[in-house]
């Protein structure tokens, strides 16, 4: 289902226009038919350099064959080359068509992202496609508003980008244990930059209980006493929140104290 309605929804976008200036239009007085667009008269071939996959393109003849995963490709990539057209003509000579000549890139991507959010929302556990044209998943129910909440501004070179990162990667719509690992790893990083900052905040050696997760289980380090033998898909998920939540509440406590000083 998740399928024929991409396909639905790129018919739309294309009988509209909303693909002429990379993908080109057909005019009946241009030689085999095709006026080629910005990328190139062999859509195909791009979206495998794009993509490095085969069989994706055309959409119309390959979508029933799509995996999840090539979906979400295509939908990226879509997302990169939509473009609401503004001006153009009309070629009216045997039912041609419009043909555009300008385009407005940024309206095009926003509301291709408004018509395929409908799908992704409410498919699976719930997807997005962000500004960014990246599928993102959105987390279960009671847990998507601590991916949502914006942490406060604090550091924008040590905390605030590093926990972007590590978010954007464990919301990968296919990420991998080692994906959960790496972005459990960011988060851990963090803390240990807030760890010092910590001390003057927090109860005697309560900043130490922080770590005891990413150091006893073979998050941040590699030593031979360390727990490895746990199922990594159920608890990286319990300490990615965990620990995205004690950056939470560390910034703003350190924010408190800092603004309570001044």
């Amino acid at each position: 289902m998740l399928t024929r309605s991409l396909l639905n929804v790129y018919t739309k976008f294309i009988r509209d226009g909303w693909f002429q200036e990379a993908f080109g239009y057909y005019c009946v007085d241009a030689g085999p038919g095709q006026v080629a667009g910005t990328l190139g008269p062999d859509v195909e071939a791009e979206v495998f350099l794009r993509l490095r996959k085969a069989d994706l393109w055309p959409l119309q003849e390959r979508y029933a064959s799509y995996s999840e995963d090539d979906a979400f490709d295509v939908i990226e990539f879509l997302h990169d080359f939509v473009s609401k057209p503004v001006a153009g003509f009309e070629h009216d000579w045997n039912n041609c068509g419009w043909h555009y000549q300008e385009f407005d890139r940024d309206s095009g991507r926003a509301e291709f992202r408004d018509r395929i959010n409908k799908l992704l929302h409410d498919y699976a556990d719930g997807y997005e496609l962000t500004e960014d044209g990246e599928i993102l998943a959105l987390g279960t129910e009671y847990l998507r508003p601590l991916l949502e909440q914006e942490l406060p501004g604090y550091d924008p070179e040590n905390v605030n980008p590093r926990v972007e990162a590590a978010v954007r990667k464990f919301r990968h719509h296919t990420p991998s244990v080692e994906d959960k690992q790496e972005a459990v790893r960011q988060l851990a990083d963090v803390l240990e930059f807030l760890r010092k900052k910590l001390e003057g905040v927090l109860p005697s050696k309560e900043e130490d209980e922080l770590f005891i997760i990413a150091n006893k289980f073979g998050i941040r380090h590699h030593r031979a006493d360390q727990k490895t033998e746990y199922d990594k898909e159920i608890w990286l998920d319990w300490i990615f929140y965990c620990y995205l939540n004690t950056i939470h509440v560390s910034v703003n406590l350190l924010k408190r104290a800092g603004e309570s000083s001044q």
